[in-house]
């Protein structure tokens, strides 16, 4: 009954669509019938007649010999696994061929639904500021406002009630989901008393090419420099980036964690949901930050870091992280000792 009703509500569906058609877009090695039709993807554990999955890892070969799925994308190792169950793609790289193939998939569904294929202009609901640019191939939805000096590069996406901030300057073929706000002051006050005077933030924000950002996520603008995101970083839902952060090339951020004022984060780094990195800090290339760390220093060589502390008085915190640091080194004397007692 539930694979029944997914299948009612599913917006996905494209019609007329054979193997041999994936394999001419993506390549691959096919195993079994190339006019196979596919209805849709869905994911190892649930797929069934009609739909295509992919397995990346061979802890889940169990898995895919019982899979119902009409057609499996696997490795090279899973290949005799996958022998005995059907039709099925050998690819180096399952999960990448999968990635591009939901891309083709949703390219061939908006094709089939609009065969003009015209999506980009600014949709009417939109308020854009005569003096912002929107390239002619940009897309800007529903109730968006792009203000002044603003600029959007070609292709790029703004989903519905998205702003882009005074002089902001987005790049190509760049993704924002409903909700994101590029531009926003910083979070800049002087103490003046017991009241607080505003900083006003002069910079802007500067987000090059390939880059996405989801939904409810926050980019302040920078105080008297930008706020600089590099090309092909993949933002998630619901994460603030502080005034004048620069975040390096192809670096993905997972969702709920927050950037403070003036961080560089490097190239190719990943931040797990719920991370928080301080203001200041620089977090070198190549670095993975497990969810839910507190990054309270800087980070100099690349490596997997996590910290998690328990919550604590500030004084009675800096004493037990102090102690902390030193366990290894304890641990290390006590063995001695007993050693040494033995003796």
């Amino acid at each position: 009954m539930l694979r029944a009703a997914s299948k009612l509500r599913c917006a996905t569906f494209v019609p007329d669509i054979r193997l041999h058609d994936i394999l001419a877009a993506l390549g691959g090695e096919l195993h079994g019938d190339g006019n196979t039709q596919i209805d849709g993807l869905a994911p190892l554990d649930s797929a069934g007649p009609g739909e295509i999955s992919f397995v990346s890892h061979p802890k889940y070969r169990q898995a895919l010999a019982t899979c119902r799925a009409s057609c499996v994308i696997v490795p090279p190792d899973l290949k005799e696994t996958a022998l005995p169950r059907g039709a099925f793609i050998v690819s180096e790289a399952p999960y990448l061929y999968f990635a591009r193939l939901t891309q083709w998939w949703r390219k061939t569904m908006d094709v089939q639904h609009d065969p003009s294929g015209v999506h980009a202009g600014i949709h009417p609901s939109a308020v854009v500021d005569a003096l912002a640019q929107v390239h002619p191939t940009a897309t800007v939805g529903p109730l968006c406002v792009v203000e002044r000096g603003a600029r959007i590069g070609a292709h790029t996406q703004l989903r519905s009630r998205v702003t882009v901030g005074e002089d902001c300057v987005i790049g190509q073929r760049c993704l924002f989901h409903s909700g994101v706000v590029i531009g926003a002051d910083g979070f800049g006050f002087a103490p003046d008393g017991d009241r607080w005077e505003k900083i006003e933030q002069l910079g802007a924000v500067c987000i090059g090419d390939d880059v996405e950002i989801g939904a409810n996520t926050c980019v302040d603008r920078g105080a008297l420099r930008d706020t600089i995101i590099e090309d092909g970083v993949k933002l998630d839902n619901l994460i603030q980036v502080g005034h004048n952060v620069r975040i390096g090339r192809n670096t993905a951020i997972a969702g709920c964690a927050g950037i403070a004022g003036s961080a560089v984060i490097g190239p190719q780094c990943t931040i797990g949901g719920g991370a928080i990195v301080l203001g200041h800090l620089e977090i070198a290339a190549h670095v993975h930050i497990s969810a839910g760390t507190l990054v309270s220093k800087s980070i100099h060589k690349p490596g997997h870091y996590t910290g998690i502390f328990p919550l604590d008085e500030n004084a009675n915190w800096e004493r037990n992280a102090a102690s902390l640091k030193q366990l290894n080194s304890l641990r290390e004397r006590i063995k001695q000792l007993e050693s040494d007692i033995k003796k």
